[in-house]
């Protein structure tokens, strides 16, 4: 190869979770919603007008923003949205972790957090979760482990685990110097939003998505509520990069999926029912698990392993997702599915796991 291959940015990336499409699959890798989007979505398609695709959407996504705004009670300059919300944190990667000092973020946690930080030439440092895979606030504290910017999700992924919300204000308040981000892409799922704690830290940035409790991974809606200022800081470097990050169909189906909180709240509830149902069911099969506040369950059999159970559900066309990673390559992370889906899994693991 010619001297141009030296001065490509190489990096390792995100690998994401197999995407399979099969007929007769069950598809619990990837904790996508088992339902579909709320009905006023499915109607706005089917009435859309598609003129509109040969205009440039709105630069600034108003119609999808005033939606966001209204539904939790801030102004619309505290609203930003991107291209679903691994599009919004790798935005604040870029305009708010600048520090020569590294950032923090656990060592079991969203695997994108990594990959941006190689990306963009920023220093970070993984800070170890207990055995049980919880976070200790005071390891992320400026004045233990100095750090040029944190992001803390909440619930944690890949284990579900959740923060309590006076322990992630503990970290908020012990870091008035860098900007915080906490990353809420399964907080509909019974775990408490850090959104309240806005009025009291103008650092910190609470991320959402429509990927999970909205129905909407497909589409690519992403949004973070913070500070004006923060707001605007993010913006700058939006339109700096890319103008046009939301298409005029997303803003659209966004803002109408916004406005059906009835369905909303019925399909997460749904989730959660069907969660802790599951949690009873994989006890009784030998698993453990800490609890979970996320549309999934992280779970590890006492006798077999994970990667044994990995293959033989696969082969049934039942998916779910497995790491080969240090500490947690004993574990499955599995997606809340419909009960019928789950009844199903339950069912080929009673057998299974009896042979």
């Amino acid at each position: 190869m010619g001297k141009w291959e030296n001065n490509v940015r190489r990096v390792v990336p995100y690998v994401p979770g197999e995407q399979p499409n099969q007929p007769d699959m069950i598809k619990l890798n990837t904790n996508e919603n088992p339902y579909p989007p709320a009905p006023g979505v499915k109607k706005l398609l089917e009435e859309m007008d598609v003129d509109v695709m040969r205009l440039y959407p709105d630069t600034t996504a108003k119609l999808l923003v005033d939606a966001l705004a209204a539904y939790y009670h801030v102004d619309t300059k505290q609203v930003f949205v991107g291209v679903g919300s691994d599009d919004v944190i790798a935005m604040s990667f870029l305009t708010f972790f600048n520090s020569e000092t590294p950032i923090l973020f656990p060592d079991i946690t969203y695997s994108f957090y990594d990959v941006w930080a190689d990306v963009f030439r920023i220093p970070y440092r993984q800070i170890p979760l207990t055995d049980s895979f919880h976070v200790k606030p005071e390891e992320y504290y400026s004045e233990n482990t100095p750090n040029g910017g944190i992001i803390i999700p909440n619930p944690n992924a890949p284990t579900g685990v959740e923060l309590p919300l006076e322990k992630l204000e503990e970290i908020i308040r012990h870091n008035p110097d860098v900007v915080v981000i906490v990353d809420e892409a399964y907080i509909d799922f019974g775990a408490a939003s850090a959104l309240p704690l806005l009025k009291k830290y103008d650092n910190l940035l609470v991320v959402q998505t429509f990927s999970k409790s909205r129905s909407m991974a497909g589409m690519r809606i992403g949004f973070a509520i913070g500070n004006e200022k923060l707001i605007s800081y993010l913006n700058d470097v939006k339109y700096s990069f890319n103008s046009y990050t939301m298409d005029c169909t997303a803003i659209l189906v966004g803002a109408e999926a916004v406005k059906d909180d009835a369905y909303f709240k019925k399909t997460t509830a749904k989730i959660i029912e069907t969660r802790e149902w599951a949690k009873e069911r994989l006890h009784a099969l030998g698993f453990v698990f800490e609890d979970s506040q996320s549309n999934f369950i992280f779970a590890a059999h006492k006798t077999v392993p994970a990667k044994e159970i990995f293959d033989a559900l696969r082969q049934q066309h039942i998916y779910v997702r497995y790491f080969a990673k240090p500490r947690i390559d004993n574990y499955l992370r599995i997606t809340i599915g419909t009960k019928e889906e789950m009844e199903t899994l339950f069912t080929f693991l009673e057998k299974f796991l009896k042979d």
